[in-house]
Order: structure tokens, then C-alpha cells, then sequence
């Protein structure tokens, strides 16, 4: 009697779709600025952030499948991931995503991300245009992500990051209050601190330096410095 094996073909879930993470280099800023400072944010807690990874909500279904310019899951640990396979992060979907708008970006392509955050469990998206200067909040309710009208300000339920819109464009603060710095700023401020910290030490080091001079000419006239 021979026994016929079926080996299952291994299903593959791809990692890379061939196109750029962004199209021009204010969305790039953008979607850079975004992840580092939130990740910065949740340094110490565990939270995913990633920029331009293949999201798979469903096991065994590789056709369906996002790619969020930066997506935030809440309640999963750090780590790399070729692409983030919900069924091996305890079910949760991202519960935060950000969209940052290019010109080849179509309407049709933007309503379909729509309905796929939607379906799949999003509690707040931000669609963002650099171009325009027009943020739309999306935040869930009852019958879905709808759509909230804000003005100058609004804080995100989930982050509590804080929106502002002003004549130069959208402004993000951290919870702090302090606002999201791109990776040039933060280098500079480093930069500044590191240089501070250098020119104290010297500052003490000259103290220092003319302490023991001092000491060492009393010593010379016969006077104990320490008396």
C-alpha cells in the first residue's frame, strides 16, 4: 500500500510592492517626522510604531493587505517585522493611522484605505495634505470612522497628541506640549546640549585651574589656604 503525502504550499506574504515610500520629499518629512517623534513619545511603552509596513489583517488571506504611511498599534511590543501579521499581534489592529497626501495619490485610492481602516478596526485616522494644508480626523463611533469637524485645534483620544493648524500649515505637539521635531532639529538640539555640557566643564576646569593657582601662592607667601 503506498501513502500519498500532501505537503500545503506555504502561503507568502509579501513584504515589498516595488514602490517608493513616498513620492516627493515633503510627504517623506512627513511621514519620518511622524514615526520618530512617536516612537520617541512611547519609548518606554509598549507600542508599535512603523512607517510604510504591509499591514495583513486576516490569516491566509495575503490579497488583503495596506500599506499606512505610519500605523500605531497600542499594547504590542518593539521589534522588526517584515510586515505585520495581526494574527501573530494577539489580533490587534494598528488602533492609529496617518495618511500624508501626494499628488499621485487618487481619490479612488484614498476611499478605498477609507473602507479598509474602516473594516478592520482603525479607531483614528489622519489624512494629512502638505499641499492644501488640510488635515481630516476620522475617529470611530458607532457606525464606524466618521468624520470630525475641527478647527485649530484637536488632541488625539488615543496619543494625546495635539493638532494645530496655522498660516504656515499643520503643527503636531507632542503630550508635553512640545512640538514634533524633525530629525535635522533634534540632531542640532543634541548638538547645542552636548556643546553646553562641553563649555561647563571647561568653565569648572578654569575654575578648577585658578583655585590651585591661587592656593599654590599662598602656600609660596607662608598662608595655609585651608585655615
Amino acid at each position: 500500500m503506498v501513502t500519498q503525502l500532501l505537503t500545503q504550499t506555504p502561503i507568502i506574504y509579501p513584504d515589498c510592492d516595488g514602490q517608493p515610500m513616498a513620492n516627493n520629499t515633503t510627504q517623506f518629512r512627513w511621514i519620518v517626522t511622524i514615526k520618530q517623534n512617536l516612537e520617541w513619545i512611547f519609548a518606554n511603552d509598549d507600542v508599535f510604531v512603523a512607517g510604510d509596513l504591509f499591514w495583513y489583517p486576516i490569516e491566509g488571506k495575503p490579497s488583503i493587505v495596506v500599506t499606512p504611511d505610519v500605523m500605531v498599534a497600542i499594547g504590542r511590543p518593539k521589534g522588526d517585522r517584515k510586515s505585520y501579521q495581526q494574527w501573530n499581534e494577539a489580533n490587534i489592529a494598528p488602533q492609529v493611522v496617518f495618511e500624508i497626501i501626494s499628488p499621485s495619490n487618487t481619490v479612488d485610492e484614498m476611499d478605498m484605505k477609507l473602507l479598509f481602516f474602516d473594516r478592520y478596526g482603525v479607531e483614528e485616522y489622519y489624512i494629512y495634505d502638505p499641499q492644501r494644508q488640510i488635515l481630516r480626523v476620522f475617529l470611530r463611533q458607532d457606525e464606524g470612522l466618521q468624520i470630525v469637524p475641527w478647527e485649530k485645534h484637536w488632541t488625539s483620544p488615543r496619543l494625546g497628541i495635539h493638532f494645530e493648524m496655522g498660516e504656515d500649515g499643520l503643527v503636531l505637539r507632542r503630550p508635553d506640549g512640545a512640538i514634533f521635531q524633525t530629525f535635522e532639529e533634534i540632531t542640532l538640539l543634541l548638538e547645542q546640549a552636548n556643546q553646553r555640557a562641553a563649555d561647563a566643564n571647561q568653565r569648572a576646569a578654569e575654575a578648577e585651574r585658578r583655585s590651585q593657582q591661587l592656593a599654590e601662592k599662598l602656600i609660596a607667601l607662608g598662608i595655609d589656604p585651608n585655615a
